[in-house]
């Protein structure tokens, strides 16, 4: 994949991405899919989802579906902790039709702004490297923040295993 559309959906703005992080590594998201954001509660799980969903919550009588970001980008799982949350966004499916889907994090950081330029294209990691996930990444004071795409994470079957993807059984 290359960069240009990346590149095109942020060129000539400013914008603001909500960042977190998962272990070690910071990813941002665009505020504008930011419904909300609240502490970890109880999910209740649904038989035969992927191992990353982790099942549906009651958000104030709207049923929501929790993805844990750890599984889906299959990074080792770790307990819940006090910060441990869920950012609950609203994905556009088009013809201005929304869902809503939750996201556990390890925990939320800051709200940053950036402009196209602060924002660098998806490095080549080469060959069959699959990184649609990826709206670019960006430096902020020193470190390195992989923004995301939500729309393709949410609402793509796939994974962030490099360089393959997973299927959903059937």
């Amino acid at each position: 994949m290359t960069a240009a559309p990346a590149r095109s959906a942020i060129a000539n703005r400013t914008n603001r991405y909500l960042a977190f992080h998962l272990g070690g590594s910071s990813y941002g998201v665009p505020v504008m899919n930011i419904r909300e954001i609240i502490r970890l509660c109880p999910i209740t799980p649904v038989p035969r989802m992927p191992p990353y969903i982790r099942g549906v919550i009651n958000l104030r009588g709207t049923v929501v579906a929790v993805v844990d970001l750890r599984a889906k980008f299959e990074m080792p799982a770790v307990e819940y902790g006090e910060r441990t949350c869920i950012i609950v966004m609203q994905l556009n499916q088009g013809a201005g039709a929304g869902t809503l889907m939750g996201a556990v994090v390890d925990g939320v950081e800051e709200v940053l702004t950036l402009t196209a330029s602060d924002i660098e294209p998806t490095p080549d990691f080469g060959g069959a490297t699959d990184t649609q996930y990826i709206l670019g990444v960006a430096t902020v004071r020193g470190g390195v923040k992989t923004l995301l795409n939500v729309e393709r994470i949410f609402l793509e079957e796939g994974s962030l295993k490099l360089p393959e993807t997973t299927t959903r059984p059937s």
